[in-house]
């Protein structure tokens, strides 16, 4: 162990007891990553940050599932994240200042925004400090710049690999049967069974007479699709209600199916159009292919970096579960 490191391992020994008490959190050592360290203060701010991420977009249930895989992974990911920014700042080539400017003025254009100034006045109004999500996006440019030298720009995909994942998984690059529908709905919570009926049976005779089916929805139809001449739009195989494509698919172009009851009416079903499921054609594909192959091939390179790199270094953690001494 260098000297600066056993250093900073005394002060951390030292420092894991309570130096703050009362109704504050109180902090300590969480770990050591090389010769930085991870407080309770910095867990918690990164913690609070993405709890109110996930309590904006979740609820419940929902959100236990998604927050206790993050809590428990949060401090790895923070050590990670602490030696990806390590590796960056000791290599020379590796700088984004250019970068994150052109990123600050694409936002700034995006949304009309002048000046840094005004930038910084918006950030303000969204309780954002702006110098500290600057430092953060620089930080998070840094980091992609080393994943990128050392795996990213190192992987190679020949045509021969992305034309045999084309041949080998055609299922992900088929388009599905898709049918184009109009319908007249009548309903049975606005309508009596004989009422219900009669429209039915007058609809019927009018269709015989040859009357517009489209025409008709927009006259008779007791659902949405009457504003729009009875379109109920395209569906794929697969999204519909299974009763209702199950007799649309025995649909020649054009016919129509009987009436359909549903649980609040019946659904008369005409078939517009149909498109069969095509394999689409390679050339059309090759760059999604290409870019699928490097991101899995990508995900487990990453991960073999990241563990040597974690081999390479000194990690002492202190505190296993920081989010149990956080409020």
């Amino acid at each position: 162990m260098s000297r600066s490191r056993a250093l900073m391992f005394t002060i951390a020994l030292l420092l894991c007891v309570v130096l703050l008490r009362g109704q504050e959190t109180l902090e300590a050592i969480v770990a050591i990553v090389n010769d930085d360290i991870i407080t309770l203060s910095d867990y918690k701010a990164q913690h609070d940050m993405f709890y109110e991420q996930l309590r904006s977009q979740f609820q419940g249930e929902d959100f236990d599932k998604q927050y206790e895989p993050f809590r428990d992974q949060l401090l790895d990911l923070m050590i990670t994240n602490g030696l990806l920014l390590q590796e960056a700042q000791r290599r020379d080539e590796i700088d984004v200042t250019e970068q994150v400017n052109m990123f600050i003025q694409n936002m700034m254009d995006q949304n009309g925004i002048e000046s840094e100034a005004q930038l910084k006045v918006a950030f303000r109004q969204q309780g954002v400090d702006f110098e500290g999500w600057k430092q953060s996006t620089e930080e998070r440019f840094m980091r992609d710049a080393v994943i990128f030298v050392e795996v990213g720009q190192r992987i190679v995909i020949d045509d021969a690999e992305i034309f045999n994942y084309y041949r080998q998984h055609p299922e992900e690059f088929t388009d599905p049967l898709e049918y184009s529908v109009k319908g007249i709905y009548i309903s049975n919570e606005t309508n009596s069974e004989e009422e219900a009926q009669a429209k039915m049976r007058e609809i019927e005779g009018k269709l015989e007479e040859g009357e517009d089916f489209g025409a008709l929805a927009g006259t008779y139809s007791e659902g949405p699709e009457k504003d729009s001449q009875g379109d109920l739009g395209s569906f794929k195989q697969g999204e519909w209600a299974p009763n209702l494509e199950e007799e649309v698919a025995k649909l020649e172009m054009g016919a129509m199916t009987d009436w359909i009851s549903l649980p609040n009416g019946w659904f008369l079903l005409r078939l517009e159009e149909r498109t069969e499921s095509r394999l689409q054609e390679f050339d059309d594909v090759r760059t999604v292919i290409q870019e699928r192959i490097g991101m899995e091939r990508q995900e487990v390179e990453v991960a073999k970096y990241i563990e040597g790199l974690k081999e390479r270094s000194y990690i002492k953690i202190f505190i296993e579960k920081p989010y149990t001494l956080i409020k």
